[in-house]
């Protein structure tokens, strides 16, 4: 996929960058894979906002995506290529040999008319699902399970990809995007391959419409608040933090605080991500 750039005849275009979908082969989705998307807004079932800064944007469907991918020496061919508006990825439509449809998260190579299999006696190829004790030591996964049969939780975002490190007793090593090796059960199924629109980093949305397009409201600033609303508000003109460190509106530290607090899957951890080099 390229990014397009658009000609700036306007203030908002100078900056703006988007999409060419060039790899896109189908516009509507499969209407018997999609279900209504209920807005909440950042409510809770009180009215409340729990999650800030949500809202508007345009109307969609939720694709349903088989992340579990337990159709097992099924195989099934590409339909489509299709776009997402609930994800940076791209969508594989498959269409099963017993008639079964579903979507999937759309590797780099994956290609209309390709073949793809799940299941512990699949080839070792782009768009195919396997347990982790089936894959050779340094091969790209992604959409891999954390819980067997529960479906694929890590490495699904656009351009993602994690890599087998090692291989011991009942667990395996992955290295995450983040950097992060973590231990997985070899039992746990991944699929081989990196996850495709690899751009989508590099686009620009250019103008404040296209972020409320996608359903993000604006953001204020702390330091524009009033002392009640926010630590960093308040003073005559403007003022710096004032603090030891930049705060959130809770009063929590923003930058650098540890919040990770789930000691059970700490000894699944073998390297953080948050390591310095050199130690």
């Amino acid at each position: 996929m390229a990014v397009k750039i658009y000609k700036p005849i306007t203030p908002s275009l100078r900056n703006m960058t988007g999409y060419t979908f060039e790899e896109i082969t189908k516009k509507k989705p499969e209407r018997s894979l999609i279900v209504f998307r209920k807005q909440h807004a950042g409510r809770n079932n009180d009215g409340r906002i729990t999650v800030r800064h949500r809202g508007g944007g345009e109307k969609r469907f939720i694709r349903i995506i088989d992340t579990k991918r337990d159709k097992i020496n099924i195989p099934a061919k590409v339909a489509a290529i299709e776009y997402d508006p609930n994800r940076t990825a791209r969508l594989a439509l498959l269409f099963y040999v017993d008639g079964a449809k579903s979507y999937i998260l759309a590797p780099i190579g994956l290609k209309v008319g390709d073949m793809v299999v799940s299941g512990p006696n699949s080839e070792i190829r782009v768009g195919n699902a396997m347990p982790i004790s089936n894959i050779p030591v340094g091969s790209t996964i992604h959409n891999v399970e954390l819980k067997p049969g529960k479906g694929g939780q890590l490495v699904r975002a656009a351009g993602a990809s994690a890599q087998l490190l090692a291989k011991e007793g009942d667990y395996a090593q992955v290295r995450l995007p983040s950097g992060e090796v973590r231990l997985v059960q070899q039992v746990c199924y991944a699929t081989i391959g990196q996850i495709g629109n690899l751009d989508h980093s590099n686009v620009k949305l250019g103008k404040a419409g296209r972020k409320r397009h996608l359903g993000i409201r604006p953001t204020v600033r702390g330091t524009a608040m009033s002392p009640r609303d926010h630590p960093h508000g308040g003073g005559e003109g403007r003022q710096p933090v004032g603090m030891p460190g930049p705060k959130t509106p809770w009063g929590k530290p923003a930058l650098g605080y540890k919040t990770r607090n789930n000691k059970k899957t700490d000894k699944y951890i073998v390297r953080r991500r948050n390591v310095k080099s050199g130690r």
